[in-house]
């Protein structure tokens, strides 16, 4: 046997090996060539679909995994062979009419001579790892709105006490709830109580400014009570001017400022 021999069983032995490989690799390994016909798919990869290879070879990749990219400017395999680099994106598909989420990474198939001739994508199967990120989003989303609660307190009178820190999202939160609130109600006046706030700076102050402004825009007065000593050393030191905004240390006097705003009177019952 001479070299020349030698060597071709060499690269035989290695291409068996390394499709051996990756049949047995545990995630679906998909190769498609350059029409997006499928010409490859690993035993894990025919398991996620439920079919057999005989059902898929030669089948369009976008007509089996029907995801969100397929046909899009989205879809990576198409970037790839177009000449892009190795790319990972999350994915949406539909397998036998259940919704699955996936991780998928592409990466360009070439030829002895560098020419594209088609795709390999490994796919990672995500989908209980969205479901719980979806969940907590929805947790926090409860939980968000538990902590902001708006209650209405008189007749066009809404106040919204504030706990805890209040930081961007927190105010992008207080803002909808507030302007759902006036929606609603038609709230002439909303009272942000801020005595539970746990720290006021410079940050804080200029979303609560925020949040009266849009208030303001929609035709209701908004007063924030619960201005304690130290909070208001801070707004000085800091040199922070809320402007035309009321303002009052206690929600007593924050209500009896929105009964004058609003022209109602309290008449002790005789």
């Amino acid at each position: 046997m001479n070299m020349e021999q030698k060597s071709i069983i060499s690269s035989e032995i290695d291409e068996n090996l390394a499709l051996e490989v990756l049949k047995q690799i545990p995630t679906p390994v998909m190769v498609v060539a350059h029409d997006f016909k499928i010409i490859f798919m690993n035993q894990a990869g025919c398991a996620f679909l439920g079919k057999t290879f005989d059902e898929i070879k030669g089948s369009y990749c976008y007509s089996i995994f029907n995801s969100r990219h397929c046909q899009t400017p989205e879809c990576r395999m198409k970037k790839v062979m177009e000449g892009g680099e190795v790319s990972t994106a999350r994915n949406e598909v539909k397998i036998n009419d259940k919704t699955l989420y996936i991780e998928y990474t592409v990466a360009p198939l070439k030829d002895d001579n560098g020419n594209i001739i088609g795709g390999l994508e490994y796919i990672i199967d995500i989908t209980d790892r969205v479901r719980q990120e979806q969940k907590l989003r929805e947790q926090s989303r409860i939980i968000m709105e538990i902590s902001t609660p708006a209650i209405k307190l008189w007749d066009r009178i809404v106040v919204l006490p504030v706990v805890g820190v209040v930081d961007s999202m927190r105010a992008q939160q207080i803002m909808d709830t507030m302007l759902k609130q006036i929606a609603l109600n038609s709230s002439k006046v909303i009272i942000l109580d801020i005595q539970g706030v746990a720290a006021v700076d410079t940050a804080v102050a200029n979303h609560l400014i925020k949040i009266a402004k849009a208030t303001k825009l929609m035709g209701c007065r908004c007063i924030i009570s619960g201005i304690s000593p130290a909070v208001a050393q801070t707004l000085v030191q800091l040199g922070i001017d809320l402007g035309e905004i009321n303002t009052n240390s206690t929600l007593e006097d924050a209500l009896s400022d929105a009964f004058a705003l609003l022209k109602f009177e309290v008449v002790k019952k005789q």
